[in-house]
């Protein structure tokens, strides 16, 4: 299970920002000089692209197959990677070393929980976890339920901890400022995004989904102009739908306000704000209560902000 926690990406340059007709892509984000460890398998591959020509031999050669071979990563020992991509298995304990991982088996989890996430059938999501995971796993609803307790619980202390005041003081001042507020959000994050355009229609606001009814979403987005802002919601994998409203929108210089999971989503390549949320999982299913929290309290920070003329 893994544990939520959140970043806010500034739109000065930490970590990501966009300037009117200027994009600035973060290849990755060093704290200190040291990169941080991906945690998703896009991030990591990326990771690995950029710093690619600076491996050694040995290292060129791992990363050569775990870019290729993403399934046997996932599931295979140690010993036969090592085998397949014709290493030492030391060398692969130093190539997740290079990357920050404590050992190869951490790296593994990254591929691992991808190949779950690209898995569209829950009942399927839930065989492949465990045939991928030795230990125990949560069976009864009793366990289920405490499970999730417990991570959303601590999902919502870190996410509370770690925001920035100025950041969502700016993202509220966005919003009241905008024409009409676009609201881009499909398949998981299509109920955040439901949620926020009826929060905001009680609002003296002009909120539109994005929803693509009718296979109208091309002719939805071309109504996007320089006074409105968009708020783009998309976690890896990330819905290409959403990718394309967000480029629209910074073509017509829109304003746009992201919340994302990865410093390196491509959502993030287009933001005046970016809020980068970890959610909570529970074996392979992760839940959107930070997100949820995050986007609400937005919503009433807003009712606030209008309702006191400020």
């Amino acid at each position: 299970m893994r544990e939520a926690s959140v970043s806010f990406l500034r739109p000065d340059g930490r970590p990501a920002f966009k300037r009117r007709g200027f994009a600035f892509r973060i290849i990755k984000l060093c704290i200190g000089g040291k990169m941080t460890t991906a945690t998703s398998l896009n991030e990591l591959q990326q990771q690995i692209r950029d710093r690619y020509d600076s491996l050694s031999k040995r290292l060129q050669q791992v990363s050569r197959y775990v870019l290729d071979n993403t399934n046997s990563v996932a599931f295979d020992t140690v010993a036969v990677i090592a085998e397949r991509a014709d290493v030492p298995p030391s060398t692969l304990i130093r190539f997740a070393n290079a990357f920050d991982f404590t050992g190869f088996n951490e790296m593994k989890q990254l591929f691992r929980m991808n190949l779950v996430e690209e898995t569209a059938s829950y009942s399927d999501r839930a065989r492949l976890f465990r045939e991928m995971e030795s230990q125990a796993v949560p069976e009864t609803p009793l366990d289920i339920l405490q499970e999730f307790a417990r991570s959303n619980a601590q999902a919502l202390q870190q996410l509370a901890a770690r925001a920035e005041p100025e950041m969502l003081e700016r993202a509220v001042q966005l919003l009241a400022d905008a024409d009409t507020i676009y609201i881009a959000g499909l398949r998981r994050s299509f109920s955040v995004a439901a949620y926020l355009t009826y929060a905001l229609s009680h609002l003296e606001c002009r909120p539109i989904l994005l929803d693509g009814m009718g296979g109208m979403l091309r002719e939805q987005i071309n109504r996007i102009k320089a006074q409105d802002i968009v708020v783009s919601i998309s976690f890896s994998p990330y819905a290409e739908e959403t990718v394309m409203v967000s480029e629209t929108a910074a073509s017509v210089g829109a304003r746009q306000i992201v919340i994302t999971d990865s410093q390196i989503s491509p959502l993030a390549t287009f933001s005046d704000l970016c809020f980068v949320v970890k959610e909570a999982q529970v074996d392979a299913f992760r839940s959107q209560s930070a997100t949820l929290c995050l986007v609400q309290s937005l919503v009433v920070a807003l009712a606030y902000r209008l309702g006191s003329g400020k």
